[in-house]
């Protein structure tokens, strides 16, 4: 009884007796054994101190300080001042940077691409060669022994002086080494008799480890079988890496000296197997070096073997004519494998599309195409313009329906054909559609994703009995819009300077006034980079008079007086006599008095000019590539748009103050060079028809026989004030009917000349 007590009670104290125990075990084990010196004052106090040193040294009380010395007393610390210095600042060294920062981080492009031709080939296999695959790879150089003193246009080519091949391939390796080592990782080298698909070359680099010393091509044995390893037969080309090259770098003046050889090939491939020890390969981490030998008189498009269709290179190639088809043939080629992975997307998207939250609707079509613009307004709505095969019911003119003609109607009949045909592709060999005619066709575009198309055809369905019926298909298509691309331009700058030409009739002399003062401000007191000329056309009765009452004195006394205020200005002037003003025969007469580097700027004489302007004529004009004509703001008659109330003394662009003229080609800015080059092409046609330089003007010519980009495009820059043009006759159809609706569209816009009527039934009805 009283142990089971004694036991509970155990049971309840036990933890409480363990935990006070082991407090104290380890209380006792933290406090130090050692003693500490207690402080004496006295001489008695220094000997206690002395005597308890080497007890001191070995503990200290956890919350002391130690320091270097612990007799000294706290007494006997002096503070030292250390006195401030300036820092004096040193000469900053200048740090080099490179130029691009591809150069700084050690960046390079993947392939270089060398030639290898010659004097004879140059001009035939070289260009050939140069056309096939110049414009997919980043750069293509030709070595050649000796070169004919004109060079091929757009070639690069290295010419090393001598014809011995050895010699030459040595000099190619070094010219490599020294120029173009450091810029590429991969180095292709092939002959010009050999055809190569630059894509599949391009894509075989792109998959090779960049510090592998590689030497790959077709292997082939050494001549007589005497030396160990294979070198890489040049005919279908090989590849080499910069690493091994850089290896190759310190042997290749022993390779020269000491190996002999009659195949430029096989001596590279020695001196890279003995100094080196790589051998070529054909095929390296899964890869594979294709290559065909095309037969004698073989026909690339009748070759069905699937090694030719996988081949990087095909050697030999006999004329330029066997290159080409070679081209033709593998490009097919790529664009069949191409539209197969399209198609493999496609039916990708659509399996994929069937597990998304909205089913097959996810998947717009077509598939791979951005989907259609969705308004957010009732004006952001697209429109669909309505045609047939014949006419389209959405005309520049606002006429109800027009002819369709020209690119719209190659644009119809190419959506047509291709309707008819995919319905053949998805119907046979069961049926056999054949179009009948177009019931309604509708068109729009959509700026998100291109062109779209719905049509209603008629057509003859036969099926495989030969038994017919007319059915009539809605079929809708899509002609999709490419991708962007920047296009290269020639470089361009503000410095050159505009010679303006103002053609002058009669009826435009009291324009001159205001011409010459807008342009005195923008221009004579700027010192504008500009030079004012203008042309006084007379009709042939104000020329038989114009020595006694010259009709343009007063704008030749004018032309004084802002030359006496401006000494630097000279403002030149031409007179010509002509019965049917055009602009080609004056630009004839202008251009010949030029030199051909000229820029004009051909104005009319109510057109406000100025600094803006001028400098994006010299920017979007480049010689022999791009003409610039430029739609002016045409201010409208301020007797409708101001009614009742004064003009103000400058014109915003609002909608209420003028508008764009579309109709006007007066304004054209181009190079005299062009001019000349351009109305060159044009001889021909002036000899069967001399009437053609009165039906055509400087747009039209530029258009139909330049070949150089014509820009057109608006220019606020550009203010003309209202004037009603006289528009002649004798000139073209074209040219005056464009010349009568400019008159009416500059007259005012609808709202306002809809108030002068209501304004005026009003009166009227009163």
């Amino acid at each position: 009884m009283r142990f089971s007590v004694f036991i509970s009670v155990l049971r309840s104290l036990g933890p409480v007796v363990i935990g006070i125990s082991l407090g104290f075990t380890l209380s006792l084990l933290s406090v130090s054994w050692t003693e500490e010196a207690c402080p004496v004052e006295g001489k008695e106090g220094e000997d206690v101190a002395s005597g308890q040193d080497g007890l001191l040294k070995g503990a200290r009380k956890p919350s002391s300080i130690s320091t270097g010395n612990d007799v000294e007393s706290e007494e006997d610390f002096e503070p030292r001042i250390v006195p401030y210095k300036q820092v004096q600042p040193s000469a900053p060294k200048k740090v080099f940077r490179a130029k691009y920062i591809s150069t700084e981080l050690g960046m390079r492009e993947s392939l270089f691409v060398g030639v290898l031709t010659s004097k004879n080939t140059i001009n035939t296999l070289g260009v050939a060669v140069n056309r096939t695959i110049s414009h997919h790879l980043d750069i293509v150089v030709f070595f050649t022994g000796s070169s004919n003193r004109k060079v091929p246009h757009g070639m690069f080519v290295v010419s090393h002086g001598d014809e011995r091949l050895i010699w030459n391939m040595y000099q190619t390796i070094r010219y490599v080494l020294d120029h173009y080592i450091n810029e590429y990782d991969w180095f292709y080298f092939v002959q010009d008799d050999a055809y190569t698909e630059a894509d599949r070359i391009r894509e075989l680099v792109e998959h090779l480890s960049v510090n592998r010393e590689l030497y790959m091509g077709s292997p082939e044995e050494f001549i007589g079988g005497e030396m160990e390893g294979k070198y890489c037969y040049g005919g279908f080309g090989y590849l080499l890496s910069r690493s091994l090259l850089l290896r190759l770098q310190p042997f290749l003046e022993n390779c020269r000296n000491d190996i002999l050889s009659s195949r430029p090939d096989e001596w590279l491939g020695r001196c890279i197997i003995d100094y080196t020890s790589t051998n070529c390969v054909s095929e390296h981490e899964g890869l594979e070096y294709h290559h065909y030998e095309l037969g004698k008189n073989s026909d690339p498009n009748k070759e069905q073997n699937e090694k030719f269709k996988r081949a990087l290179t095909v050697h030999p190639v006999s004329d330029p004519e066997q290159m080409y088809r070679l081209h033709r043939c593998f490009s097919e080629i790529e664009l069949h494998k191409t539209y197969n992975e399209i198609a493999k997307l496609q039916a990708e998207i659509k399996n994929v599309s069937v597990l998304a939250f909205e089913g097959n609707r996810s998947a717009q079509w077509p598939v791979g195409v951005n989907p259609p613009f969705e308004p957010k307004s009732r004006f952001e709505v697209l429109k669909w313009e309505y045609f047939t095969e014949e006419e389209i019911y959405s005309c520049i003119d606002s006429a109800p329906k027009c002819e369709l003609r020209g690119i719209d109607k190659l644009d119809v009949a190419e959506v047509i054909d291709t309707a008819i045909e995919e319905l053949n592709k998805k119907y046979m060999p069961t049926l056999h559609l054949k179009k009948q005619q177009l019931i309604n066709g509708y068109r729009r575009f959509d700026p998100t994703r291109g062109m779209e198309y719905t049509l209603d055809l008629q057509l003859e369905v036969i099926n495989q009995k030969g038994h017919s019926r007319s059915i009539t298909k809605r079929v809708h298509l899509v002609r999709p819009l490419s991708l962007i691309e920047i296009i290269p331009m020639p470089y361009v700058t503000e410095a050159t300077r505009v010679h303006i030409i103002i053609p002058l009739t009669a009826e435009d002399r009291s324009y001159v006034n205001h011409l010459m003062e807008v342009f005195a401000s923008n221009a004579f007191e700027t010192s504008e980079n500009a030079i004012l000329t203008f042309l006084f056309i007379y009709d042939p009765e104000e020329a038989q008079h114009v020595n006694h009452n010259d009709i343009f004195i007063d704008v030749k006394n004018q032309i004084n007086v802002y030359e006496r205020k401006y000494p630097t200005v000279k403002i030149p002037w031409i007179s010509v006599k002509t019965e049917i003003p055009s602009q080609i025969k004056f630009m004839d007469i202008i251009s010949k008095k030029h030199p051909v580097d000229t820029l004009f700027f051909l104005a009319h004489v109510n057109t406000n000019i100025n600094g803006e302007f001028l400098n994006r004529c010299r920017m979007n004009s480049i010689n022999n590539w791009q003409v610039f004509f430029p739609i002016h703001f045409q201010e409208y008659n301020p007797d409708v748009s101001y009614h009742n109330q004064p003009p103000p003394a400058t014109v915003d662009l609002v909608k209420d103050a003028g508008q764009f003229d579309r109709r006007s080609f007066d304004e054209a800015c181009f190079y005299n060079s062009d001019y000349m080059a351009t109305r060159s092409r044009m001889v021909a046609d002036v000899q069967e028809n001399e009437d053609i330089l009165e039906s055509l003007d400087i747009y039209d010519i530029f258009v139909k026989y330049s070949g150089l980009h014509v820009f057109r495009a608006v220019e606020p820059a550009l203010h003309q004030q209202y004037r009603y043009q006289s528009c002649n006759p004798k000139l073209s159809e074209d040219i005056y009917h464009r010349c009568i609706q400019s008159n009416m569209e500059g007259l005012g816009s609808r709202s306002q000349l809809a108030m002068l009527l209501f304004e005026q039934e009003q009166g009227n009805s009163t």
